[in-house]
């Protein structure tokens, strides 16, 4: 017996979190080492999983956007 509703995910993978904001995966991993995008990682070494909560995704694509989060982190004077 399989599910015909299956429940909307809590978090995507970095490949999913790219296409759901239509950005390149390299991009995606710029803004995400550079501290622009919320993420969770989850384990240690190579077993480390990188997760992109969509509630946060939701609430960070409502917000000002990468470039205000860039100016804000990189101390504009």
């Amino acid at each position: 017996m399989t599910p015909t509703n299956t429940p909307p995910a809590l978090a995507l993978r970095p490949r999913e979190a790219a296409k759901a904001l239509g950005i390149s995966a390299r991009t995606l991993w710029t803004w995400t080492k550079s501290g622009l995008l919320p993420c969770v990682r989850v384990g240690r070494g190579r077993r480390q999983v990188v997760l992109y909560p969509v509630e946060q995704l939701r609430a960070w694509l409502a917000g000002p956007g990468p470039e205000a989060a860039a100016e804000e982190k990189g101390g504009a004077e």
